[in-house]
């Protein structure tokens, strides 16, 4: 599996904890790739350019089939032609965290209230421009009707490093990532995108309970294969990946890192392909993000 993200991200561990059941399901091995570099493009032109053979297979992401389509004027792969959809592996709850020094709200109706009085004097912090938090943010703005200023960091951890010491003081984050920041009490979480409340934030609601259902896709990882894959190794695939997920020692150890089991058909992941990618292109409109 080819990962187009450093080693130790929430998207390494998934294939890294999915790749040994897989490889008793398949009865072959399976090698973790890690193929880093340009918000995940690189990885995904090295699986559109591979054989089609069923010997490679690369784990798409939220980046690299959502946000870079909407936000790159070129890509050196095509989202949608150069590959088959396979299925998606696991999903990733999002969480919307302020500092509760630096803002005098307790809630999310505080928050978008608060914004509203102060347009323009607030600011959240992204990994980067064109990132996921960058487009959580700019949704958020879109849909409530707020202004933030924009501080695009060089990577997550110094982004929320300047969060947790108030020198911006909202955050769009995974929910595996800033759990640990909650419950010690140094941010406070708002909102979750998820279909429920959380078990391990049980207090926190969802942003459709507060009326913001747009907002309420959680990020995911996928397996997609290189165009032209036949349609039964397409197959066999997905329904290894399914049959991993019903795992409880899988979904425990996903479970762990913020991160559930999907393991959805072809047919289904193609068509959700589809849809992020008109919804981040969207959000980028309205942004106005635009990257050579």
């Amino acid at each position: 599996m080819v990962v187009p993200f450093p080693p130790g991200g929430a998207t390494d561990i998934t294939a890294r904890v999915l790749s040994e059941p897989l490889a008793q399901i398949l009865q072959q091995p399976v090698v973790v790739d890690n193929r880093a570099g340009a918000g995940g493009s690189i990885g995904m032109a090295e699986v559109a350019r591979s054989a089609p053979d069923g010997l490679t297979f690369g784990v798409a992401t939220l980046s690299t089939h959502g946000v870079n389509p909407a936000v790159y004027q070129k890509l050196p792969y095509d989202p949608i032609k150069g590959f088959v959809a396979v299925t998606e592996l696991v999903k990733a709850p999002g969480v919307i965290v302020i500092n509760p020094k630096e803002l005098p709200v307790a809630n999310f109706a505080e928050l978008v209230k608060y914004l509203k009085a102060n347009p323009g004097k607030v600011s959240y912090a992204s990994p980067g421009n064109g990132t996921i938090g960058h487009m959580w943010g700019e949704l958020f703005k879109s849909s409530t009707g707020t202004s933030m200023v924009h501080i695009p960091y060089r990577g997550a951890g110094p982004a929320v490093n300047d969060v947790l010491a108030g020198q911006v003081s909202v955050y769009f984050d995974q929910v595996a990532s800033s759990l640990p920041y909650v419950k010690s009490g140094k941010l406070r979480a708002l909102a979750v995108s998820w279909p429920s409340r959380l078990d391990v934030l049980p207090d926190v609601p969802t942003y459709a309970e507060l009326g913001y259902p747009a907002n309420n896709d959680p990020s995911w990882f996928g397996l997609v294969a290189p165009a032209g894959t036949p349609a039964p190794i397409v197959l066999r695939m997905q329904q290894a990946v399914a049959t991993a997920l019903k795992d409880p020692s899988v979904r425990e150890r996903l479970a762990l890192q913020g991160l559930y089991g999907s393991g959805n058909t072809p047919a289904e992941f193609e068509k959700q392909l589809v849809s992020e990618i008109e919804k981040m292109k969207k959000v980028a409109a309205f942004a106005r993000i635009r990257l050579d």
